[in-house]
């Protein structure tokens, strides 16, 4: 039971991007470069962490 509603959660995501895409596809590009910036920041973040745990926590 809980494949299928994950499957249908996944089904529903799938649409709802593309339909996004193709009535507004400047907003979803938007949305794109948000969602990487975001990505970025994290996995800078992560470092700065590992660098300060490397370092002995100074």
């Amino acid at each position: 039971m809980a494949v299928n509603a994950k499957k249908a959660v996944i089904y529903v995501l799938v649409v709802f991007v593309l339909y996004l895409i193709i009535t507004d596809p400047e907003t979803a590009g938007d949305y794109v470069t948000v969602g990487f910036e975001g990505i970025s920041d994290a996995a800078k973040a992560v470092g700065d962490f590992m660098t300060w745990l490397a370092n002995g926590g100074k």
